[in-house]
């Protein structure tokens, strides 16, 4: 297979993976019920209230606040990830069949469930905001942007730093559709969709081989899923963080 076919491959396999486990149930984070949860115990009402209406960052929340929140999440969803990961390595290698597909499955979920929260803390829009069965292009193309700032991709850096300096420039409320679908950052989330689905394909073998020997394997892939996710939470968080629209607006020069 030429190199050109390959990474069309590689890409399709990551599309397919995240339109799937985005369609799941429980998969969509709920952004008004998670931030008024979140939030409540750490802000005042009004805080709370205007972070839901517009976002946190307009609701002069401070960094150190949301912070703290999301590593809250990312230690919840770390922990889920690692123990759903423990659970498909007890059967061994007779079930690897079954076991190596959900425990992909379980993974592509979890980063999605973490990329959401991640991103509402950080002052992003409601990504599934019309709650209907289909995803549009503009939200999977930012997702696949996120989960490539996970996996080290610096073009996807580059990318949702873009994206979000033309949110903040408009003072919009919904991503930049043209740019993701068809304008300057397309070209970008294909390569990085190309990228992800080759670096998947090498952790699904990995942990794969991990589950051949019944709970010695448990005990492997768990591990290596605690040990790749939460770094990889981190690293969206710390770049989402640093972004213009996770700013306090009390906080930004006129």
């Amino acid at each position: 297979m030429k190199q050109g076919e390959v990474s069309d491959a590689s890409e399709s396999r990551f599309s397919v993976a995240l339109f799937a486990a985005a369609k799941l149930p429980g998969v969509r984070i709920d952004r008004e019920a998670y931030l008024r949860k979140t939030l409540a115990r750490r802000c005042t009402e009004d805080e709370v209230r205007i972070a839901i209406a517009e976002t946190p960052s307009a609701a002069g929340i401070c960094l150190e606040v949301l912070d703290r929140a999301a590593n809250d999440s990312i230690r919840f969803d770390t922990s889920k990830a690692s123990a759903f990961s423990a659970a498909a390595g007890i059967p061994g290698v007779f079930a690897m069949p079954a076991t190596v597909p959900a425990d992909l499955a379980q993974y592509v979920t979890h980063m999605l469930r973490v990329s959401q929260k991640l991103a509402y803390l950080y002052s992003w829009p409601d990504l599934f905001e019309s709650h209907a069965d289909d995803i549009d292009d503009a939200t999977m193309g930012v997702l696949t942007l996120f989960f490539g700032v996970m996996f080290g991709a610096q073009s996807a850096n580059v990318a949702v730093g873009k994206v979000a300096g033309m949110m903040a420039e408009n003072v919009a409320k919904k991503l930049p559709q043209k740019a993701l679908t068809q304008g300057v950052i397309y070209p970008i989330v294909k390569k990085v969709a190309g990228y992800i689905g080759a670096e998947m394909t090498k952790q699904t073998f990995a942990k794969g081989v991990s589950k051949a020997i019944p709970l010695v394997g448990a005990a492997v892939s768990g591990g290596l899923t605690f040990a790749t996710y939460r770094p990889m939470a981190k690293r969206l968080q710390k770049h989402l963080a640093g972004l213009e629209l996770a700013i306090p607006q009390s906080k930004l020069v006129p």
